[in-house]
């Protein structure tokens, strides 16, 4: 398994909980934003700036863009981006402090923070969006909201090479979410009902994968679907490996010692539900 995959869990994990705890929807209310996926969307997108529906529709890839379409840009009406991506950081620090009160401020912590920050800074911008765009924000000072924003960097960065590997392989977003689903790995409910595709989306991706001969009749991938599929995931490791090169399997094995337990601790709190939205395995 390649340091891309086997790092993966452990540093989505650790940004991930932005998207389910409490003190997000807190916070983004306090700004205005209305209701769980405006702020979602415009917490995600605002190192963009005021980013248009169609911009975060591309960028993102697998929502329904009439999903997309209800909250930007109004939201930008409501709070700007700036105001957006302060909210986000008091979240995350709210948020961290309360799911890991053993490891916030440790010197294992401020370890981890360091060795994922030079990851993400290795990382070459070019085909990278959302990447480049966070890339271009100040680093928090404080160790466990740069170890944070790390995270959210070097998960960026490998969402933003997915997006291609998927595009490459010629499927769209309700596709890409069909072949998850018949490979087992989300159940359809949890994937559908986040990304709000309808059950003539979700049909007519199955029709299309059908006739591709990646899916079969009883709606489960054929061997050239799972072929398909593995060869997505092969080419998103193969995108992500970049930082891990350039941190060394040295250093990148002792980022993944320090990082696994933080991880495994958010999802002990509930910081981070299993099975998820995300797509993201328990760490």
């Amino acid at each position: 398994m390649t340091y891309a995959r086997r790092l993966w869990p452990a540093y989505e994990t650790y940004h991930a909980h932005i998207y389910f705890v409490p003190e997000a929807t807190d916070a983004y209310r306090e700004l205005g934003l209305k209701g769980g996926w405006m702020g979602y969307f415009a917490s995600r997108a605002a190192a963009l700036g005021a980013a248009s529906s169609g911009l975060v529709t591309a960028v993102f890839f697998n929502f329904q863009p009439a999903m997309v379409a209800r909250a930007l840009p109004d939201a930008w009406a409501l709070a700007s981006p700036d105001d957006v991506l302060a909210a986000r950081l008091r979240t995350a620090d709210r948020a961290l402090r309360r799911l890991l009160p053993d490891h916030v401020g440790s010197p294992a912590e401020a370890e981890a923070a360091a060795l994922a920050r030079e990851a993400a800074e290795a990382a070459a911008l070019a085909g990278r969006p959302l990447f480049g765009a966070l890339r271009s924000l100040p680093w928090p000072e404080e160790p466990h909201l740069g170890l944070w924003h790390a995270c959210t960097l070097l998960r960026e960065h490998r969402g933003d090479g997915h997006v291609a590997a998927l595009t490459a392989a010629g499927l769209d977003g309700c596709e890409a979410h069909v072949t998850l689903t018949a490979a087992g790995n989300v159940p359809r409910a949890t994937l559908q009902a986040n990304r709000k595709w309808s059950d003539d989306d979700w049909a007519a991706a199955e029709a299309r994968l059908a006739a591709r001969g990646w899916l079969d009749a009883a709606g489960g991938l054929t061997d050239a679907g799972r072929a398909g599929r593995a060869e997505v995931e092969n080419r998103t490791d193969d995108l992500a490996e970049e930082p891990w090169r350039a941190l060394g399997p040295e250093r990148t094995e002792r980022l993944l010692e320090l990082l696994t337990p933080m991880a495994r601790a958010i999802n002990d709190a509930g910081g981070v539900p299993v099975p998820n939205p995300v797509g993201v395995p328990a760490p």
